[in-house]
């Protein structure tokens, strides 16, 4: 995919305080970065493949941040508009906050959140997260769920944040490919998602689960995978309001797996015997900024 319009304009920041780059400042700082990031409708999206994959999605690019030497690269990402500047390794890793190996990143304007409901009338498999507040865990589990079939993820009002650098750059970008809400109020809205059809399916390791290889057709056919968070697994109230429990046999004395690939593992299992994908070869447009959204440099809503 490549950009055949003008070669955008560069601008060269040399200070790490630039107030242009303001948007990529103490990307390390998680508190600061999810108190600030979703309220003002932004998030920050890291290395080629992430952004193409952002811009494939309709994500709206605000700005462009790379290494000065790898400019050449990132020109089929600048859309009109999108104001592009370039900088030396060593002031980004002094705004960042870190080496950026993959020399370039992006402030991207989030989208509208979906709603539960939403999800729920265009899926035919879920993934459930309770309390996985962990970003890697949860961009993992983005990452397998878009790669096995999945197509929708409801997230319990205490996960992370999906859009958030590292579960983006964890998941290689998928969790722009696939839909996903909040689940409130939690457990009670459970109870939405079996109204809605689906099997409510908890994996736990307790000696009385169900091996996942075990179901039965009906249990295969509109399943919603409920996950715990890393150690405590599954509150008592989601157990309660499943409709099975399901695990995954382990070997070797080895009691579990961790979220992510016991995530992956049972998606395979709930997939696999869905038709194989052929390769979507279409070509999609570069997205452009909005210009209602505000200018880089000017916090949104500040």
């Amino acid at each position: 995919m490549r950009n055949n319009g003008p070669v955008p304009e560069i601008t060269t920041i040399t200070d790490p305080e630039d107030e242009r780059i303001a948007d990529y400042r103490a990307l390390t700082d998680v508190s600061l970065r999810t108190r600030w990031e979703p309220p003002h409708g932004l998030f920050i999206a890291e290395g080629s493949l992430v952004l193409r994959r952002a811009l494939r999605s309709g994500y709206l690019a605000r700005s462009i941040l790379v290494e000065a030497k790898r400019v050449p690269e990132i020109t089929e990402f600048a859309g009109d508009g999108v104001p592009v500047y370039a900088a030396t390794a060593e002031v980004l890793a002094a705004t960042t906050g870190f080496h950026v190996h993959r020399g370039v990143l992006a402030s991207f304007f989030r989208k509208p959140p979906s709603l539960a409901d939403e999800v729920l009338a265009t899926a035919r498999r879920l993934v459930i997260c309770e309390d996985v507040n962990n970003h890697t865990n949860l961009g993992a589990i983005f990452r397998g769920a878009a790669a096995l079939g999945i197509d929708g993820v409801l997230l319990s009002p205490t996960c992370a944040d999906p859009l958030y650098r590292r579960s983006v750059r964890v998941s290689m970008g998928e969790v722009f490919a696939v839909p996903y809400a909040r689940l409130e109020p939690w457990p009670a809205a459970l109870a939405t998602v079996r109204a809605a059809g689906f099997a409510l399916l908890a994996l736990t390791p307790s000696d009385d689960a169900l091996p996942i290889q075990h179901l039965t057709a009906e249990q295969r056919h509109r399943p919603a995978l409920l996950l715990g968070a890393e150690g405590p697994g599954l509150s008592t109230a989601a157990l309660t309001a499943s409709d099975a429990r399901v695990v995954i046999p382990m070997r070797a004395g080895v009691d579990s797996l961790n979220v992510a690939a016991a995530a992956a593992v049972a998606c395979w299992e709930l997939c696999r015997d869905l038709p194989v994908p052929q390769p979507d070869a279409r070509p999609r447009p570069l997205a452009s900024p909005n210009p209602q959204q505000g200018q880089p440099g000017q916090r949104p809503g500040l």
